[in-house]
This record gives structure tokens, sequence and C-alpha cells, in this order.
């Protein structure tokens, strides 16, 4: 029996204080009401009037400085402005005020030194609190003191409340955390955000045939094909048969195209001329935005397109462009029936068509709280000290979540709360934490600096109770080249709420992807090409939004990488697949023993119950039904509890060998030196030679079987045929329960009456001839 992980990589159920302790029956009632309430105090800056020019140029630079003890936000500076609006908010977090006052100063910016303009101060006793859904508070007129308390010229709009972080102001605040971040970049980046991927759709480009071809050399057969490109999607379709000025194909090319469309598809017929050059006869440009969309299997029209090519010939002195007439057959269209495969199979978050018109409707709402992390690694080191910056991403469906970025903490508190619309049970959200490695700048998604991978958490929907608050601590587990290794854990709060039972009772009756994918399947490395183009397209869109998701963060989120050959996954799924036949192992050692009379009370009672099922046998399928029943009823008791989790064991990336390791984290292609290639890749003949003699056994069985009755061996075969004419007849005159008691009775006889020789049947199958004498 496998043993269970260490404690430490186990998940935890936590009872944190949600919503404030809002809590009604088994269901919580707040706004924010899946984590737990955090106090901000709230400054919103929004204009100026009347401030005082510094010289005689009547100009002035003015900038707002807020400050609450050792914390101090400042807003943009305007250029000789005296009536600056800003409309910025300040959150400061109520556990780090050391100060029992707020001081809102102006300032004049300067070269030197800046000038003091004004303040206005606030006791933090007297600033009121706001629950939402109140309104906001309403900005208010202050007029500026100078040092001494005495009145200044000047008036400050603001309005200052104490509030929590469902404020709506919230997501756009600067941050008290953010203390130690400057540059306007670098708070982009640490805000949190809510992102869509693309609209995808896969591109069918049925390329049928071309007329009036023109190659440059008439004296030879041509070899043509077409090449499409879309983007950075390149295909091309096979050499046509017929080697003619008008070759056929009918072959299908499919590309994935991403609104809005930006790339056109380019067709170019091409001649193959000599082994590695190519001649273009042909090209034309197809804009996507004029495609016919197809939401079922019924045929677009096809259509002929001109291909264009411009030959430039000398006629004495002039030059004349000569332009011919060929043409392309083609049938293309954006297929809306299909989902675009971006995810794993096995992870996917959304099965929903492409096309919005065949969407059924939600049966629920997902919602995710974020609460905190607890006991993260150092992920890099600022100032000769480990630290770590880190934000959760979560991605469900094409909505993708970024959580603001906590500053330098091991214990970041984030307390976010997100929500889903759910169309189908059987689906998976993801939740990654990262380390945001750029606070100071750097580049905006190209090939600086890459944001951390600290771990990931998978939750299948169809695992979780309908209504019910899941409130757990999930291990970060990451497989590193030395092994695996806990960097923290993650705390959140997980709620399914189902609007209709009967329609998602319904959701198990149906196929899993949109009927498209059964009427006009694609094929597997079809469908994994397009998988790859999906992903290059979702991470190069959503890095191109402000504040980027970097395509590090894409791909992990998307496991990129999950298809890649393992020795270690190999060896987990060959063991999970020796725990799904253990059921049938476990069977057939009881029935031995059952044959063997090892528990002649259990024998006699299997006895009693075969009889009275060769007898009555309108009774075989009621027993078997109510006996799985039963057994399920049994095990309601001990049903999990808990979302399942990351298992290190049933992953082997406990017991993983280094060298293991290091290959599964190799590159591909291998950046190895050539000894340890040579001996990885003697270990996999080693391992294939296992496999393949399997299979060759496999296959003789098989065989055996198959020269039952071809003649292969003229005296078995005999022996057979007479066998089955004898069974025949001894079947017709012998009633059917007669011969399975007498079977039953055989098979469960008394060990006196049994000998350790191999059956008579099973001899003569031995016996058969197989085609291994044939292989060389």
């Amino acid at each position: 029996m496998q043993r269970p992980p260490p404690e430490d990589f186990l998940l935890k159920e936590t009872k944190p204080h949600l919503g404030g302790g809002k809590v009604s029956g088994d269901k919580l009632t707040s706004t924010y009401d899946l984590v737990e309430q955090m106090q901000y105090l709230y400054v919103r800056v929004s204009k100026a009037k009347d401030l005082p020019a510094k010289d005689v140029t009547g100009s002035c630079d003015p900038y707002v400085e807020v400050r609450l003890g050792n914390y101090k936000g400042t807003t943009r500076h305007f250029e000789k402005k005296t009536n600056p609006e800003w409309n910025q908010v300040f959150a400061f977090s109520k556990d780090r005020i050391q100060a029992s006052v707020l001081e809102v100063t102006v300032k004049d910016k300067d070269v030197v030194k800046d000038d003091f303009i004004g303040r206005v101060w606030f006791d933090l006793n007297e600033i009121p609190k706001r629950v939402p859904p109140d309104s906001p508070l309403a900005p208010q007129w202050y007029r500026l003191e100078d040092k001494n308390g005495n009145k200044a010229k000047g008036e400050l709009m603001l309005a200052v409340w104490m509030g929590t972080q469902a404020d709506e102001a919230f997501p756009e605040a600067w941050h008290s955390d953010a203390a130690t971040v400057s540059g306007t970049d670098a708070l982009a980046n640490i805000r949190s955000k809510v992102y869509l991927s693309p609209k995808l759709w896969y591109l069918r480009v049925n390329l049928i045939e071309a007329q009036d071809l023109q190659p440059s050399d008439k004296g030879r057969y041509p070899d043509v094909f077409v090449k499409a490109i879309l983007g950075n999607q390149a295909l091309r379709t096979r050499i046509s048969q017929s080697r003619t000025i008008n070759p056929m194909w009918n072959e299908d090319l499919m590309f994935v195209a991403a609104e809005p469309f930006e790339e056109p598809l380019i067709l170019s017929v091409e001649d193959r001329v000599a082994p590695n050059k190519e001649e273009v006869l042909g090209r034309c440009i197809i804009p996507l935005q004029a495609v016919d969309r197809r939401l079922d299997h019924k045929p677009v029209n096809t259509r002929w397109v001109n291909l264009e090519k411009h030959v430039v010939i000398m006629e004495g002195d002039k030059k004349k462009e000569i332009k011919f007439a060929s043409r392309l057959h083609v049938r293309i269209c954006l297929e809306g029936g299909y989902h675009v495969l971006d995810e794993s199979t096995h992870y996917s978050s959304d099965l929903r068509p492409t096309a919005k018109q065949l969407w059924k409707s939600s049966i629920g709402v997902l919602e995710l709280g974020i609460l905190n992390a607890q006991g993260l690694m150092p992920m890099k080191t600022k100032d000769g000290r480990g630290t770590t910056d880190a934000y959760c991403v979560a991605k469900y469906g094409q909505k993708w979540v970024r959580t603001r970025t906590i500053i330098d903490s091991f214990q970041p508190r984030w307390n976010e709360q997100y929500t889903w619309e759910v169309f189908d049970p059987c689906t998976v959200i993801t939740i990654g934490v990262f380390d945001n490695c750029h606070l100071h700048g750097g580049d905006k998604g190209g090939g600086g600096a890459r944001d951390s991978r600290i771990g990931k958490v998978r939750i299948r929907l169809s695992t979780l109770e309908t209504d019910r608050v899941y409130t757990h601590s999930y291990p970060l587990l990451v497989l590193h080249p030395n092994g695996v290794k806990k960097m923290g854990e993650i705390h959140l709060a997980v709620r399914f709420t189902c609007s209709s039972l009967l329609n998602m009772m319904h959701m198990y009756s149906l196929p899993l992807l949109p009927k498209m994918h059964y009427i006009h399947p694609l094929t597997v490395s079809q469908l994994d090409n397009l998988r790859h183009q999906a992903t290059q397209i979702v991470s190069m869109r959503l890095s191109r939004a402000e504040p980027p998701l970097r395509k590090e963060i894409v791909e992990y989120m998307l496991d990129v990488g999950s298809h890649m050959w393992s020795m270690r996954r190999s060896k987990a799924n060959f063991f999970r697949i020796m725990g799904v036949l253990s059921g049938l192992i476990a069977v057939g050692k009881w029935f031995d023993q059952i044959c063997n009379w090892k528990n002649p009370i259990t024998t006699v009672l299997i006895h009693i119950l075969f009889i009275i099922l060769v007898m009555y046998p309108e009774l075989i399928l009621p027993t078997i039904f109510l006996y799985l029943f039963l057994i399920g009823v049994w095990y309601y008791r001990w049903r999990p509890r808990h979302p399942p989790h990351m298992d290190t064991r049933l992953s082997h990336a406990d017991s993983a060998h280094p060298d293991e390791l290091d290959e599964e984290f190799d590159t591909f292609p291998t950046t190895k030196p050539s000894d340890i290639v040579r001996m990885r890749y003697d270990r996999l003949r080693s391992i294939a030679g296992r496999i393949q003699t399997v299979v060759g056994d496999l296959a003789t069985q098989g065989e055996r079987l198959q020269s039952l009755l071809s003649w292969r061996d003229p005296r078995a075969t005999a022996l057979f045929v007479i066998f089955c004419l004898v069974a025949a007849i001894v079947l017709y005159v012998t009633p059917f329960q007669v011969v399975a008691l007498l079977t039953g009775i055989y098979v469960l006889r008394h060990p006196r009456f049994r000998h350790k020789l191999p059956s008579v049947p099973l001899n003569f199958f031995r016996r058969l001839p197989a085609r291994t004498d044939c292989m060389l």
C-alpha cells in the first residue's frame, strides 16, 4: 500500500474570521464574505485652487504629499498650474498605522528643494467610516495652513475615510505596502488587475485546386504545393499528385486566430524546382474579417481567389510588367462550433464553443477568496538579505485575475475576492503564486527579468459540495532539479454556488466538448499543434496588457511543458495503472481462494449463490447493481471532506533520481554533453526494450487465437474444428442451465480433485503457432 505524503505536504483545514464574522447559517452574508476584513485609511486628493505663484512669472509646479507616521505617498506634479487636478487615492493599512495624525501637504516642485505651500491636518479619531454599498464620500474643500497653523493662500479638495478592501477605490489606490516602490511603471506592476483571454477561433483552410499556373520551366512536370501563413503559424500541403498546371489537393489546414484579427491569411502556391529551392507561382492575401463563420458541420461555399505574380521582363531598353491570371479554389471558414484548447485537457477551465450563440446558460457561480500566504521562501536578494514580493494569479475560463503585490513579506495578506460564472462543473480553477521581479520598471514583457514561480494549486469544481465554504491552507509544492520543495502555504476560501441542481445534473449526460469535436474530430497531432499555437497567442496578447501578464506566468498556468518526456511521470502513470488494476487483481486473488477452499464457509455460500443465479438468471443483473449500490452507500461514510491536492507520493516527486529530474528540466532540444545524452539514450532503449517485449507477447497471444481456424497448424485446427462440432451438438441437446451449473461446479471443485499441472485447454493454446517465426 502506498505510504501517505509527509505531514508538511498535506492540506490543512482552517477556520479564518471571514467577512468580519457575519455568518448566517452555513452561508456568509457580507459583500466580501470569503476573505478577512482589512481596515484601510483612504485619502482621495481631488484638486486644489488659488495656489500661490512662486515667482514673478506667476507659475507654480504643485504636488501633494500625504504623510502618516513613517509612510509617505506623493501625487504627480503639474508644471505651471495654480489650479491642478490629481484625483489620486492613497490607502494606508490600519495594522501599520503608528501615528494619531494624518498630514496632507501641498508643495511646489523645485530643482534644489521643494517649497512648502500649505497643509491640512486630520485627527485619526475623527475620521468617518464607510462601508459599501454606501455611496462614495464626497470630497470637501479645506483651507491650507502654514507651518505656524495660520491660514495660507489656496484650498485643497480632499475626502478622508476609513474603509475595507471592499471599497471601490481599493484596486487603483496607492498602498502603504508599496511605499518603497517608485516610478509609474513599478506602481502599475503591483496593482490588482482582471484580464480576459482573447477570443480564439479555429481557422479551417480547405485548399481544393489551382488553375492556369505558369511555371518558369515549361519542360518539366511541376511539383506544386500550397504554403499558408497566419502570423507566426506556417503550414503547407503535400505535393499534388496531379503534376500539371491545374493541380489538385483537397486538403485541410487548421490555424488558430484571435480577435481582433490583426494578421491576414497569406496563401502562396509554390513549385519545388530543386530539393532546397522553391519557386513562387502566385500568392494572395485574405483578411480574416471577410471570412465566413461556421457554427455547425454544414460546409460553407467555395470561392476562387486570384493569385498575383508580377514578372518584369526587358524588351530592349524598356521594362515590361506581366501579370498572370492564375486562380486558387478554396473553402475558408472560422469554426465557431469547436472549443479552442489552450489548456491541458486534464485541467481545462472552460469547455464552451467559440461562438457565443452556442453557449448554454450558466449553472452556478464560483467565488474565490485569496486570503494570505505563510512561510514563503526568499526568492531573491536585496541589500544583502533575502526578500519576496508575492502576488497571486487565478485563471478560470477566459478570466484571469491578478492580486496586488505585497512588498517584502514572507507572510503576505491579500484578502481579495473574485467571482466567475460556471458553465460546466467538470472544470478546474488554477491559482499560482509568483515573485514580482519588476518593481523598478524594467522591460514590460520582454526578455529581461522573469517573475519566479512560487507554486500552484488546482481545484476541480466537481469535487466541491455546493454552497459550502471550503477554507484550507494549501502547500505550495514545486519540483526543482534537486527534488520537490515546499515553498510555503497559500490560504484560500472557495465556494461553488449552484443556481439550478437539475441543470447541473443534466450536464453529466452531455458530451464534455462541443459536438463539432465528435462530428468532425481533429487528429491528436493537429490538437497538439493547435494547442501550442493557442498558448503562444494567449501569452503574447496578455503580455501586451498594462500591466502585462508575462509569458512565463501564462505558460506556467497553462502547463505548457506538461507533454514533454519525463521518467518520473512515466513511472507515476505506470503505478497509477497498477492502482486501477489492483482492484481486479484483488478480486482474482479472492476468487482463487474460493476455488481452493481457503475458507470453506465462504466457498459453500458462493456455491449456493451461484446455484440460485443459475436457476434464476433474471436475478443476475439486479444482484450486480444492488451490490454496487450497497458499496456506494457504505463508502459514503468515508467520503472525502476536503478538495484533492497535489500528491508527491502519487507523482513520484519525492523518490525521483536526481538524474531523472535533471533530464526532466532539460531543454528541447537538449543542451547536455554527449556522454550524458548517450547514457540517457541507452536507458531509454532499455525501457523501450521491455515495452517492446510486452507488446510482442500480447501480439503472440492474439495470433494464436487467429491460428485456431487458419490451418497454419493443420492438426491443431482439425482438433479445434471437431471440438466445435461436438460442443455444438452437446449444447444443443443440453439445457443451458445444466451446462452453466456443471461448469461452475467444475471451476469451484475442491483441491482434492485438482492437480498442479496446467489444464488441457491451456496446453493446447500454448502449442498454437504465432508469427514470431517470421520475424527478422
